[in-house]
């Protein structure tokens, strides 16, 4: 079932839309026409009872503007570019310097921002919302006219599907992801550094004090950054001995995904709740942020401001700032080409 309500009005004056897909049990997906911002995902605990697992605003004005991209589609480019500099086919790309010197998720105005078409599709099974934009040659300095599509089903199995699609007339840069926080005890309650997580990558990309990448894809052996076993969060994230960990003020990396194609790329599990969620993707990386710097700005759902920890966002990319590393998975969408990837958020309870 697909229900839709208003969410608030837009500074434009427009009314935003809050679209609901609900499963056969009950459990539903709430998702905005604004940033196509996932608001809700309500599924049960070990004891059956619905629980609100997302960090998220009771009405869209709430997220204007959105400190920290709750929830959030991502584009044009996910992640950092170092400087906001890049050269695409022999020309240098100045882009905007929003996070210090460096560029993040877009630029000033990225997709996060945009009011996006939405088209209801009821399924068998499981129901989608099909979200679709442009992004205009120049838009945030970036070439070609982009068509974007991100269609979201939600499943009767209590699985959120995310499938971005994207086509540029021209060679451009394209690495489109979802800045979910995920609480899987309950938002509002706990933070997640009691909750266990698993990351199957055998190595991840280290950076400078500014986030940056370095180039080098580090093996995970040895460090904190090992999570191919499960790992009580609160464990490591505040090791001062680690350079990497003071740089993110805790997890703040990309991970180095093992394997191709549609595979489980982490696990998070709550003991208290007993829900686990299993993240599927086929991009190649996965950036782990346990939420350092949500910095009080944003009232939440739960009547308080979220702060430091309170959630976790596992976001499927390629690797940040890949356009400036040659020895990253190659960055550039050419012309023509389609932009096509799937990532699973898949909710259950421990047995």
């Amino acid at each position: 079932m697909i229900t839709a309500k208003t969410f608030g009005k837009l500074p434009s004056g427009d009314n935003a839309v809050l679209y609901s897909l609900v499963n056969k049990s009950g459990s539903h997906v709430d998702i905005c026409n604004y940033g196509g911002i996932l608001v809700s995902i309500v599924v049960p605990d070990k004891e059956g009872k619905a629980g609100d697992v997302l960090l998220g605003c009771k009405t869209v004005e709430d997220y204007i503007p959105n400190n920290g991209y709750l929830g959030a589609l991502i584009g044009r480019v996910g992640n950092r570019i170092g400087k906001g500099r890049c050269v695409l086919n022999g020309k240098q790309l100045v882009l905007a310097q929003n996070n210090g010197e460096n560029h993040l998720h877009g630029g000033d105005h990225g997709f996060n921002e945009k009011v996006w078409d939405a088209r209801t599709v009821p399924g068998e099974g499981e129901d989608s919302l099909v979200l679709t934009t442009v992004s205009e040659d120049g838009e945030e300095n970036y070439p070609g006219r982009l068509e974007v599509k991100v269609t979201y089903t939600f499943t009767d199995k209590n699985e959120l599907k995310i499938h971005y699609e994207a086509v540029s007339d021209k060679d451009t840069l394209c690495n489109l992801t979802n800045h979910a926080y995920f609480n899987i005890g309950g938002e509002g309650g706990d933070k997640i550094t009691g909750e266990y997580i698993q990351i199957n990558a055998d190595a991840f990309t280290p950076t400078d004090a500014g986030l940056i990448p370095t180039g080098e894809m580090r093996c995970v052996e040895g460090t904190p950054f090992d999570l191919r076993k499960p790992v009580r969060i609160g464990d490591r994230i505040d090791d001062k001995t680690c350079d990497q960990l003071v740089y993110g003020q805790g997890y703040d990396h990309n991970f180095c995904l093992n394997g191709t194609g549609l595979r489980e790329a982490a696990v998070v599990t709550d003991p208290k709740s007993g829900r686990v969620m299993k993240v599927y993707t086929d991009l190649p990386g996965v950036q782990f942020y346990a939420g350092n710097c949500l910095d009080g700005t944003m009232k939440g759902k739960c009547g308080r401001v979220y702060t430091p920890r309170d959630a976790l966002c596992l976001e499927t990319q390629n690797y940040p700032d890949a356009v400036n590393h040659p020895e990253f998975p190659d960055a550039v969408l050419k012309a023509g080409e389609k932009y096509d990837h799937t990532t699973i958020y898949a909710f259950s309870v421990t047995d």
